[in-house]
């Protein structure tokens, strides 16, 4: 009834990349995403995820011969074993309403990685950073972010089913952009260092990007690496970063915290660029390129993501966060300012002390993935992402 077609060829990647386009020709909420972004996943000369690990997907057909499922699987070995279990992943599912296909691609994932000596999967999520395709939205059916998932409401019904449990949820916060909201404390602990001469909080200088992309990895490493599942970052993959970022950085939107001049905390925004992607169709050729600089330079994007948000251990629980909040506050006043609303980056619930953060700018939870997992052994004892904590005051 079904064949199973691993992806080999031109055409198969091109059914890969295509499917979603007719499942989703009704959603007005979905955002085609960047054909290349998908594709770059699946290239081993620009995806880091493949020295030390492998990949393969699959595209599911009918009777009919017509393109029906898709489905990745990958490990990284490296680290597969920092769990209680070796555990893969799997992701960029997309399937029709009916569960025999939907069980077919699941298990599908499930045999190639037991071959390679898994006892677990996660999904749906990437061959890659966290900060991309990782989860199955759940609640809050809007417009997608950049590089985040968008699915239908039927596919948590046919994960679980399966036997996925949830392994922890993502929390994407939102809020409108004004200083109105936003939690006494946080402008009194903003005050507490600014008082403070060796503290300083300052928005980047673009002509200056390597020296921010160096303060960033001192502090992403120090602060953020230490969280399971996220491993540190290299120079060159910083400045990677900020070269990819360069097009679309507004200096208004990333700020960084110093400590006698020693990087200790920031606070990483971007325009909401789905809010152009959505008008290129997945393409990102020359005519794409020209038409997202066009769209840019109209300022299309009235959404800013909050990238990321860390403080170095030695500083947080200080007010350090609050007054990047409250510097980059104070931009709000210019009239120029072509920002509305504010969306961050998805927070887990294993990170209470960023969700608490959260709440106290006076954002709200707008939408809600999760990451599930499934042990290939349904009797062994199953245990959601422990909590890390960090000290807040």
């Amino acid at each position: 009834m079904y064949q199973l077609i691993e992806v080999k060829t031109k055409q198969d990647k091109k059914d890969f990349l295509c499917l979603p386009t007719t499942l989703y020709k009704d959603e007005k909420n979905w955002i085609r995403p960047l054909n290349n972004d998908i594709e770059c996943v699946f290239d081993p000369q620009k995806n880091k995820a493949f020295l030390n690990g492998e990949c393969a997907r699959w595209i599911l057909e009918n009777s009919e011969g017509k393109i029906i499922g898709r489905v990745a699987a990958f490990i990284d070995y490296q680290s597969a074993g920092n769990n209680d279990q070796p555990t893969g992943g799997m992701g960029f599912f997309e399937c029709i309403n009916n569960h025999e296909a939907a069980f077919l691609l699941f298990d599908t994932c499930k045999h190639w990685l037991q071959k390679r000596g898994m006892e677990a999967m996660d999904g749906p999520v990437n061959f890659g950073d966290r900060d991309k395709w990782w989860g199955l939205l759940v609640d809050g059916f809007y417009e997608p972010n950049y590089n985040m998932p968008y699915n239908f409401p039927y596919y948590q019904e046919m994960f679980e089913a399966y036997g996925f449990r949830n392994y922890f949820n993502q929390y994407t916060y939102h809020r409108l952009l004004k200083l109105e909201g936003v939690a006494p404390e946080i402008a009194e602990k903003a005050n507490r260092i600014a008082t403070n001469p060796a503290y300083q909080v300052r928005h980047i200088d673009k002509r200056r990007g390597e020296k921010y992309a160096e303060d960033f990895l001192t502090i992403y490493n120090k602060g953020w690496a230490k969280f399971t599942g996220v491993k540190p970052i290299t120079k060159a993959y910083a400045l990677g970063l900020f070269k990819t970022l360069k097009p679309i950085m507004d200096e208004n939107l990333m700020w960084f915290a110093y400590y006698n001049d020693e990087p200790v905390a920031f606070f990483i925004m971007i325009p909401e660029i789905n809010q152009i992607v959505k008008h290129l169709n997945g393409n990102f050729n020359l005519w794409g390129k020209l038409k997202f600089l066009w769209l840019l330079k109209r300022k299309t994007c009235t959404r800013v993501l909050g990238l990321i948000f860390g403080v170095v251990p030695d500083h947080q629980g200080k007010g350090v966060e609050n007054s990047l909040i409250m510097a980059f506050g104070k931009t709000l006043d210019n009239h120029a300012f072509p920002y509305k609303e504010l969306e961050l980056n998805w927070i887990g619930d294993f990170n209470p002390a960023m969700m608490k953060v959260a709440r106290k700018i006076g954002a709200q939870i707008r939408k809600t993935h999760v990451t599930y997992r499934y042990l290939f052994d349904q009797s062994k004892e199953f245990k959601r992402a422990p909590k890390v904590n960090i000290p807040t005051r």
